[in-house]
């Protein structure tokens, strides 16, 4: 047995070798023991494992899991990118006169049972309290899955005459859909944010009006914040919201999975709501009529759907116009460098940056070798690392690294603002054209139902021509069920391409009425 003198020898020893395998870390050696040790890096790639590599980047500072199944919560750096997606939207609907309201987020059962189809399209989602502590109620009370229902009743009270119109009101709160299967962070949970406008207007024709604009601001947000390429179009009668007239949306597609998702959606409900609800006005000939009402809305699933395309596998990847930090400022002291100089020239790097209206933060914690700094901030997707040593402190220079494709650049300190500001938008831009090319290169037209099904197992994002009837979509549904789900419509393309005289559905032989992106979708 070892005595206490022994003891404290092997002690001794241990912190020895703990030392010199802290100090071998600073200086950028060992990388392997580094990553060992802390765990850093994704264990599956996301060519091989989509559904695996998709659950371990959204936990990379994005969520974290909670103890009710299809419930996550939401961290500081996905609510940083949901916030600067609602102040620029929130900014141009005011813009177009939508005021902000919240409604309660609970419904009677003979309100939300008011609107027939619409129900059935939501019933099997919709939540119900039934007790208050141990009693049970009278009546059960639904938790809203959309505010239609909960909204209406009063839009009848508060729209009198001609001058109360157009009522245009929006509320940003949280939903509640519940029975589903497979849960996945940001693309479908129980309870997800998002904001829903709810508007009526005299004439058809300014709602029609109203739902193009939308959509547009949805596009905005896909393309020029996310990064991410959209298709405007119209939905099938099949695929359209419950209970509205028509149904238009912006597209996404998943090149990995081959699915495509519904990005945002923007409805014109026709009179069908009005007529439900009692939502009549006296026009100017003192006329009794009804109102023509919208309603559009947009989630969390924007989220989800910027990290599937176009994280790698580091992880994340951050379009810069919504990356809560910008710019990551890490220190690179060598052995006898001016350490503190290299430190105080990253303090004044970042400040420079955030007082140019840059999101920038230096990373100083000095427990953490350079190289793991830099793994631990490619997995959070900051779109631009600068580095900053010896030699950089000497020739009065910063090193530029980019996110998005790795490439690096010494810039001059004396340019640092212009330089970096120039570098984001070059990233922003960069990830959408890749986004687009890979998207593009998806796209399969197809015009029989061969080449159809080939397009689908390839996992394409199929563009077809279409008889437009809805037996026929139900058909193909029921001819496509699968373990990966079947394929239905994705949307008629508003930029469609020309339809030469004679062309047939590719699914009924019909005479085509036009061109429709199918596939199958989350």
């Amino acid at each position: 047995m070892a005595g206490p003198s022994e003891k404290k020898e092997k002690v001794k020893k241990e912190k020895v070798v703990k030392e010199k395998v802290a100090k071998a870390s600073s200086s950028g050696q060992k990388k392997k023991d580094v990553k060992k040790e802390t765990g850093l890096g994704l264990s599956v790639k996301k060519d091989e494992n989509f559904g695996d590599w998709y659950s371990e980047v959204c936990k990379q500072d994005m969520i974290e899991y909670y103890d009710i199944s299809g419930c996550y919560i939401l961290r500081p750096w996905s609510m940083a990118i949901w916030e600067i997606m609602q102040i620029f939207f929130d900014a141009e609907i005011k813009k177009m006169k939508v005021k902000n309201c919240y409604f309660p987020l609970f419904v009677s059962p003979a309100v939300l049972e008011k609107e027939k189809d619409h129900i059935e399209g939501f019933a099997p989602e919709v939540a119900w309290v039934t007790k208050s502590g141990k009693s049970d109620l009278e009546i059960p009370i639904a938790i809203r899955p959309t505010s239609e229902t909960v909204m209406y009743p009063y839009y009848s009270k508060w729209i009198r005459g001609h001058r109360d119109l157009p009522l245009k009101l929006n509320q940003w709160c949280n939903v509640v859909r519940w029975e589903f299967s497979n849960p996945t962070p940001f693309i479908r949970s129980r309870e997800f944010l998002w904001q829903e406008g709810h508007t009526a207007f005299a004439t058809k024709a300014e709602a029609d009006e109203e739902v193009l604009q939308i959509l547009e601001l949805y596009r905005r947000i896909y393309e020029e914040y996310l990064a991410v390429p959209v298709v405007k179009g119209m939905k099938s009668e099949n695929e359209k919201f419950a209970g509205g007239l028509y149904t238009t949306s912006v597209e996404a597609f998943i090149p990995n999975t081959g699915r495509g998702v519904q990005g945002a959606t923007s409805h014109c409900l026709g009179q069908n709501f009005a007529k439900m609800f009692e939502i009549n006005y006296e026009n100017e000939k003192a006329e009794t009529a009804m109102v023509w009402q919208n309603s559009w809305a947009y989630s969390t699933r924007t989220i989800g759907v910027m990290i599937m395309t176009h994280g790698d596998d580091k992880g994340l990847v951050l379009p810069p116009k919504v990356a809560s930090v910008q710019v990551v400022v890490i220190p690179v002291p060598y052995k006898d460098a001016n350490t503190q100089g290299i430190y105080d020239a990253c303090t004044a790097t970042a400040s420079a940056l955030c007082e140019a209206g840059i999101r920038a933060e230096e990373d100083l914690r000095d427990n953490y070798s350079p190289g793991w700094k830099y793994s631990d901030w490619e997995m959070k997707g900051v779109p631009l690392r600068i580095e900053i040593g010896p030699r950089d402190l000497e020739n009065d220079q910063v090193r530029t690294v980019r996110r998005d494709n790795g490439v690096k650049e010494d810039i001059p300190r004396g340019s640092l603002v212009e330089n970096v500001k120039e570098l984001l938008e070059k990233i922003q831009q960069n990830m959408y054209e890749v986004a687009k090319q890979k998207r593009e290169a998806c796209v399969q037209e197809v015009k029989t139902w061969d080449e159809f099904i080939k397009a689908l197992n390839e996992k394409k994002l199929i563009l077809a021509p279409w008889c437009d009837e809805e037996e026929v979509e139900r058909d193909v549904k029921a001819r496509t069920k699968g373990e990966t789900g079947a394929a239905k419509t994705l949307c008629s393309p508003f930029d469609q391409p020309e339809l030469p005289e004679g062309t047939l559905c590719f699914a009924s032989g019909k005479p085509a009425k036009k061109w429709t992106y199918w596939g199958r979708s989350y």
